[in-house]
């Protein structure tokens, strides 16, 4: 069973601020998490930043790892 966190137009909108200060593009973003095993499209990533979908722990992992932030970061 995977888990997940609510959905959140908080956590969405720091994953695109942190997406944006990159100058990293959702289309990237979602390229970045599949190398890393994570099955995401660009689509699925625009819902979880506009606070429509639930965000599973290993896209949250994923989303970490690929703008190199800390959790903390994220969930604040």
């Amino acid at each position: 069973m995977k888990q997940g966190i609510k959905s959140n137009k908080g956590i969405g909108s720091r994953i695109r601020a942190f997406r944006n200060g990159l100058s990293m593009t959702q289309e990237k973003l979602a390229a970045l998490m599949q190398l890393a095993d994570c099955d995401i499209s660009r689509g699925t990533l625009a819902k979880i930043e506009a606070g429509i979908r639930h965000i599973s722990l290993e896209e949250l992992i994923a989303i970490k790892c690929a703008l190199q932030v800390d959790y903390k970061d994220l969930l604040e």
